[in-house]
């Protein structure tokens, strides 16, 4: 691994996923392509370790000419796969995008990179590597009583996202079996932390909660997630990329189970405790249920137990340190929520914000 393109890395995952690996692989050089959509931001990127070895390039991934371009002329060895259309309440009202941005943009990454490493062996005689990144909602919705989620487990998405997001991992594993293209593949549960873009639960709670706006709550609020922290999932990433396995697939979770209520209400009691001062106190008293989205998967849960047996892993942040942090970055960067609030793409994503909810994926 010296060349990386890391494909969305000015959203929420791919810009700390930099921040990271500038920071812990000192030999690395980084391109990042993003086409800067609305969740998208440079100020995602300020302040980067060692920026010398990092460079952005505005660009969509279903162009194949530009991706090609970039894995010839940049010497790429190693792509990081994390462009992608996430949100699943978008997807419910306007699928066609996911469709295109993750199937379609997907075929043309897994088309670039096969022609380069495969057929014009570009970097003949380095190790290359396909990393896409997943999603737990690949494998439907889980009973109360069953258990988590395991590499082997079926695939059953209940939303278009869902469904992109699976037809892409089967796409990438085709190219691994039929190409020979040296493929891994991570799925993921619910993440959280730093530069998170606010249509995501967390986000959207703290924000709405700091301004004395409503907290709305899809349904009972009773829905079951897993939570991992953007820096602990990072950290798996760049294990896996490291001394994963080709072909492999690695379930990455939080080891924890609340419902959306009591992320809900935990983060209100986190800024009655941080803002004693707040005329918004108890911020608890701002929740609001709302009608439940279409087809709303009820409980998501992740065996990792494969990638803590073959790669060391394991989350660092409990629930509660996570959460902790979360609101403390959100508290100490009142420039960058400035700055994401005043973009033309975010007024846009208010126009369009189904009620004002959100859901993370």
């Amino acid at each position: 691994m010296k060349r990386v393109l890391v494909t969305g890395g000015a959203g929420f995952i791919g810009s700390n996923l930099i921040h990271d690996l500038l920071q812990n692989e000192p030999d690395v050089e980084l391109l990042n392509l993003d086409a800067l959509t609305y969740a998208g931001a440079l100020e995602n990127l300020e302040h980067l370790p060692d920026a010398r070895r990092y460079r952005f390039v505005q660009g969509d991934i279903c162009d194949r000419a530009l991706v090609e371009d970039l894995l010839r002329r940049q010497q790429i060895d190693t792509i990081v796969h994390l462009a992608a259309e996430s949100h699943v309440d978008r997807s419910i009202y306007g699928p066609a995008a996911f469709v295109r941005t993750n199937i379609q943009g997907t075929f043309t990454l897994l088309e670039a990179a096969r022609a380069i490493w495969v057929d014009e062996r570009i970097v003949a005689g380095e190790a290359v590597r396909f990393h896409h990144v997943s999603t737990d909602e690949v494998y439907g919705s889980l009973e109360p009583d069953e258990p988590a989620f395991h590499e082997a487990t079926p695939y059953r998405p209940s939303s278009p996202y869902a469904a992109s997001k699976a037809a892409s991992d089967h796409l990438v594993r085709a190219f691994g079996h039929t190409y020979g293209l040296p493929v891994t593949l991570s799925n993921c549960s619910n993440n959280y932390g730093p530069r998170q873009f606010p249509e995501k639960l967390i986000p959207l709670m703290l924000l709405n909660a700091l301004e004395g706006k409503p907290l709305p709550m899809y349904g009972d609020g009773l829905q079951v997630r897993d939570w991992v922290f953007v820096t602990d999932h990072c950290r798996a990433l760049r294990l896996i990329l490291r001394h994963g396995r080709p072909g492999e697939t690695y379930n990455v979770g939080g080891s924890n189970q609340p419902t959306n209520l009591e992320i809900a209400v935990k983060l209100c009691q986190l800024l009655n405790e941080r803002l004693p001062a707040s005329r918004h106190r108890p911020h608890a008293k701002l929740l609001r249920h709302v009608p439940d989205r279409p087809g709303h998967d009820r409980r998501y849960a992740m065996d990792w137990r494969k990638i803590e047996r073959e790669l060391n892993w394991r989350p660092l942040e409990t629930l509660e340190s996570g959460l902790r942090k979360t609101v403390e970055w959100y508290l100490s960067n009142p420039g960058w929520v400035s700055a994401i609030r005043g973009r033309p793409s975010y007024q846009e994503w208010i126009a369009c914000n189904y009620a004002g909810r959100g859901e993370s994926s």
